[in-house]
């Protein structure tokens, strides 16, 4: 197991789930997708989570799941399991099966009922006795689950939960959040930021430590993590001037995660680009749009 604490950086990159034609989970397909994000210099690898199709699995197929990936990652980085939200029993039993399998920690959202701000404290508070020794990764991204979390609350679990080691921060427009986390002078956790990335020099420019999130491309997102961190800030942004058509097209809503999986099966890394329903696969023209803006992506970087 890799360690994971409140100095996780760099891209910890949100995987697909990889299916076969007729739509069954493609364990052996596992050892190729995991060398390609290790190759690509991931500092981690997250799986089950809003993008990772996770509610499209059986108990059986998500335990399956999480031992094929961690048995190939072997500790190369952390692996951060996404848990369910919705009953303590079942986000313990999968946090114990990811741990056993050799996992670093797991990822937590709100659920959408919290509304007051001692709701969501005191539902943290239940999270992390149900965890017990086990790091965890609050997911703040109000656009889909409904909770809005201030930054006073999230200063607060930082101060009573030890086990509380990142933020996965999405909230849009989240500048000023990020500024005022990392200005308050309590104590720091980890801010990697989501929404594909959109927004990602600006986010490190406030304070972010990095990414948590998903890209067809992930060499991109983890070189200006790099850049940046180095000061190298001019050339992180020039990086991700490059690609940022691509990340635009790959933001839309219902079609992102078709685009990404059709660009990581032309790429060889996925057997399939198939998604479970209510998922689909890219349209003619659809294709014909991603392949213009990877041609041109390739031009600008001299390819």
């Amino acid at each position: 197991m890799k360690s994971f604490d409140e100095t996780a950086s760099g891209l910890y990159i949100i995987s697909v789930t990889p299916f076969l034609e007729d739509g069954t989970l493609d364990l052996p397909g596992v050892d190729r997708l995991v060398d390609f994000y290790l190759a690509q210099g991931v500092s981690g690898i997250v799986i089950l989570s809003m993008m990772g199709e996770s509610q499209k699995l059986t108990t059986a197929e998500t335990h399956a799941f999480v031992r094929a990936m961690c048995a190939r990652v072997n500790g190369a980085v952390p692996v951060i399991v996404g848990v369910p939200n919705s009953g303590f029993v079942a986000m313990k039993e999968l946090t114990d099966v990811a741990m056993e399998a050799g996992a670093s920690g797991v990822m937590v959202a709100p659920i959408g009922s919290l509304r007051s701000d001692q709701q969501i404290v005191d539902y943290f508070h239940m999270v992390a006795e149900t965890l017990g020794p086990v790091p965890f990764v609050l997911q703040d991204f109000p656009l889909a689950t409904g909770v809005q979390i201030p930054v006073s609350v999230l200063l607060r679990l930082a101060r009573e939960l030890p086990t509380f080691k990142v933020i996965k921060h999405e909230d849009w427009p989240g500048l000023n959040k990020i500024t005022s986390l990392r200005t308050s002078g309590e104590r720091q956790v980890s801010i990697l930021v989501g929404n594909g990335g959109m927004y990602l020099p600006e986010e490190l420019d406030r304070g972010a430590n990095g990414a948590m999130t998903g890209f067809a491309f992930p060499q991109m997102m983890v070189q200006v993590c790099r850049l940046h961190a180095e000061g190298r800030r001019q050339e992180a942004y020039d990086m991700f001037d490059a690609y940022l058509p691509l990340v635009r097209y790959e933001q839309q809503p219902g079609i992102g995660l078709s685009v990404r999986k059709h660009v990581m099966h032309k790429a060889g890394i996925l057997a399939s680009d198939m998604l479970r329903k209510p998922g689909r696969r890219l349209n003619a023209q659809e294709v014909a749009e991603i392949e213009w803006l990877i041609q041109r992506q390739s031009q600008r970087l001299g390819h």
